[in-house]
């Protein structure tokens, strides 16, 4: 694992610039709840890879096994987590793998224009390419300077600080290029595709013409 890299200049925003306070609907929390659906994944270090799939710009498939993955270079971000069930943790320092690293050793294709984030048990959760793409995605695999619990998603965690948590699924494998939206897990389930904390964008009975696919 690369060195931590000097924290971020303060921020702890889920959007552009500074923010402070709470988006709508969400109440401050102290320490950090426990939430997912199904059980705690088992972690196998030798058994464990990350994969790279779908809409390739070469057509390849690349792949990195656990240690591999965690000698990518390694920085933190400082920044809030909004979760849908109206809690939100702020401040947090997330250190990782940045979402732009993976995407820089494995280009898409150019007509690519989201992704899947694939975890255990085959859970998914969908993206738009300009969402991961950020500069302030990361695979988290630390916070605050310790490695991450199994129940807060060891050996990794995708963090998108200006989305909804469910958008940064738990127990990370993989991502999945595509040159279509198409819902994850929750999406299918009733929850917003885009999933703005700014725009309480929480359920799929909100969005907006072209902010989804149809369910």
């Amino acid at each position: 694992m690369g060195q931590p890299a000097e924290r971020e200049s303060g921020e702890r925003t889920a959007g552009e610039g500074a923010r402070f306070e709470l988006p709508p609907g969400q109440r401050l929390q102290k320490g950090w709840p426990v939430t997912h659906y199904g059980p705690v994944p088992r972690f196998r270090p030798e058994r464990w890879d990350f994969r790279v799939f779908g809409a390739t710009a070469d057509g390849s498939r690349p792949r990195w096994n656990h240690e591999e993955f965690t000698a990518l270079p390694y920085r933190s971000v400082v920044a809030d987590l909004h979760c849908v069930t109206k809690f939100s943790m702020l401040g947090a320092e997330w250190g990782g793998v940045p979402a732009r690293t993976v995407l820089e050793l494995a280009p898409p294709a150019p007509e690519v224009t989201h992704v899947m984030v694939w975890a255990e048990y085959g859970f998914s959760s969908n993206l738009r390419l300009a969402d991961f793409s950020s500069e302030r995605t990361l695979f988290a695999t630390h916070k605050d300077g310790e490695l991450l619990t199994a129940e807060h998603g060891f050996p990794l965690r995708l963090v998108v600080p200006h989305l909804y948590a469910w958008k940064g699924p738990k127990w990370v494998r993989g991502v999945e290029y595509m040159t279509t939206d198409r819902r994850g897990f929750w999406e299918e389930r009733g929850y917003h595709n885009v999933g703005d904390p700014w725009k309480e964008q929480r359920y799929s009975y909100q969005e907006e013409p072209g902010e989804g696919p149809e369910l």
